[in-house]
């Protein structure tokens, strides 16, 4: 089969694997329809996110099963499926007491990290790790729940509450998404952004979006707001928690989404304890929180979930590429292998034009977005009006 090989930092290439096989009597062999191009990819790419060179990269991943072990039960051969890629042992003491984002045998086990991902035709996993997609759940709609439960899983941790104010930096998918489930509690919701595309993609789904390009962010955001400060900050960038200790209310919380393993930042502990401030990481999501993650996107699969009737979950995905064409798959994210290219030809589905926009304090002042969520398709074959195979 074809795969995606991570090389090293900047560097992935097509590279022909095994197919992927039963190897234990819970296996479920999926065919891969597609992934999704999460922030943790890029990462990886750019050297900020460390990866074992020679993986298969991938994980936000749907398909359909091919093939099932002998011990096999809750899915079967045909079954459209979302992968969950967040392993665990289930013996461990943190997995025997619930934690099992917190596995003591993560190492070897992460998808698309140290364990071969989705960017390929074909993947293994235990059954588990094998959720069935509910009837009539799109493609499109499949395709983020992972990342959904990524973001179930931080704003559990927040214990947002109706009385919140709430801003959240960065408005690519994740922060798309953690401002669409906080909202549903939050009295308030803003989203900052700095980058054009991406600040006209939130301007059409929330009513607070602050441009943050060429200025301050805490003092962007303070300003529009009339100087009222947020008691909850979500950083989805990564690299934003400066601005979000200054921008936060004394007593609120600030929660660090993104990943980033180069940035840095000073803090003095008494800056936190001095305004009663609370500074939240939740880590991966618990077992329990990826079923949530499948019914919640069921729910906002239905007509009246977004403008002009599409789904919200299908308005955030705005590019497909073929596998082959990877490269331009990461270009629409901003260039990781042919530097500032955009959006190639050959993008499939709904690929669509992009208006020119700055930088998100990331890789260089060149950088940009062109899209939301990219979507890399492994399967080549004819799909539906759902974006599902044909005959799936």
């Amino acid at each position: 089969m074809r795969a995606l090989v991570f090389l090293g930092p900047g560097s992935a290439a097509l590279q022909d694997r095994p197919a992927a096989q039963l190897l234990n009597g819970d296996d479920v062999v999926v065919e891969v329809v597609g992934t999704g191009v999460c922030g943790t990819d890029r990462k990886i790419l750019l050297g900020q996110f460390p990866a074992r060179p020679g993986v298969v990269l991938g994980h936000e991943s749907v398909g359909v099963v091919r093939e099932t072990g002998p011990q096999v039960r809750s899915v079967a051969v045909g079954d459209r499926v979302v992968v969950n890629p967040t392993l665990y042992c289930g013996w461990c003491i943190p997995c025997l007491r619930g934690a099992t984002n917190f596995c003591r045998h993560k190492a070897g086990t992460e998808v698309g990290v140290d364990r071969d991902g989705t960017y390929a035709e074909s993947v293994t996993l235990p059954e588990r790790f094998v959720v069935r997609v509910p009837d009539g759940l799109s493609f499109r709609s499949a395709i983020l729940i992972e990342p959904l439960a990524c973001v179930l899983n931080n704003v559990e941790a927040a214990a947002v509450s109706f009385d919140d104010t709430v801003v959240v930096l960065g408005a690519g998918p994740i922060g798309m998404l953690t401002a669409l489930v906080a909202a549903r509690q939050a009295r308030r919701v803003t989203v900052a952004e700095p980058d054009g595309y991406r600040l006209k993609r939130a301007r059409e789904q929330f009513a607070h979006v602050v441009d943050v390009s060429g200025t301050d962010t805490s003092e962007a955001v303070l300003k529009a707001s009339d100087g009222e400060r947020p008691s909850l900050v979500f950083d989805t960038t990564g690299a934003g928690l400066d601005a979000a200790l200054r921008l936060v209310d004394d007593g609120g919380r600030v929660v660090v989404m993104g990943f980033d393993d180069t940035y840095t930042v000073p803090l003095r502990p008494l800056r936190l304890t001095n305004r009663g401030i609370r500074l939240i990481g939740a880590g991966d999501y618990r077992a329990d929180i990826f079923p949530v993650a499948v019914d919640l996107a069921a729910e906002l699969a239905g007509p009246t979930s977004g403008a002009d009737g599409v789904p919200f979950l299908e308005r955030l995905v705005t590019h497909e590429f073929r596998l082959e064409r990877y490269e331009d798959a990461f270009a629409a994210l901003g260039g990781l292998v042919r530097g500032d290219e955009t959006g190639g030809s050959d993008a499939v589905g709904r690929a669509e034009e992009a208006d020119p926009g700055g930088g998100d304090g990331g890789p260089g002042p060149h950088h940009r977005y062109d899209a939301l969520k990219v979507v890399i398709r492994s399967h080549s074959g004819p799909t539906g009006s759902d974006g599902w195979p044909v005959g799936a």
